[in-house]
């Protein structure tokens, strides 16, 4: 999984690219190498704020993307949450997708069985015309 890790209003330190590394690698382990996963990280200026500073992640997955965003006073504890928020959502889609892949498979299992040859017939509106029958007027015999 790729990682890119954006800062606003605040440098982005390598000890940060670490920690997001770090607390991302079990969301990395579930899905494909081909994800894509930006997180960016803001501090809020307006004073009245407490929870001034925000981590927001959007991982971009084959068919969905997955968003979780989440403020508090300490960044460390905002990337932490953010991370197990993504996690849940991971979890739910992988989960998801599995549920469907094996109803389909069974639902596909029982449907499975051959139909019988069927030998130069033509239905039309609703009735089965044999090479034996002529066609009503006007409608060719040929499919």
């Amino acid at each position: 999984m790729r990682i890119e890790v954006k800062g606003r209003n605040l440098p982005v330190t390598d000890e940060l690219r670490e920690h997001v590394a770090k607390r991302f690698d079990k969301i990395a382990r579930q899905v494909s190498e081909l994800a894509e996963l930006e997180v960016e990280l803001l501090e809020e200026r307006n004073p009245r704020v407490a929870d001034s500073q925000v981590a927001e992640a959007t991982l971009h997955l084959k068919g969905v993307t997955l968003r979780a965003r989440d403020a508090s006073p300490d960044l460390v504890h905002s990337i932490n949450m953010v991370a197990e928020e993504l996690a849940r959502q991971v979890k739910r889609n992988r989960d998801k997708r599995r549920k469907r892949r094996e109803a389909r498979a069974t639902a596909g299992g029982l449907t499975a069985a051959p139909l019988p040859p069927v030998d130069e017939e033509v239905v039309l509106e609703g009735r089965l015309i044999t090479d034996a029958e002529e066609p009503p007027p006007g409608v060719s015999s040929a499919a």
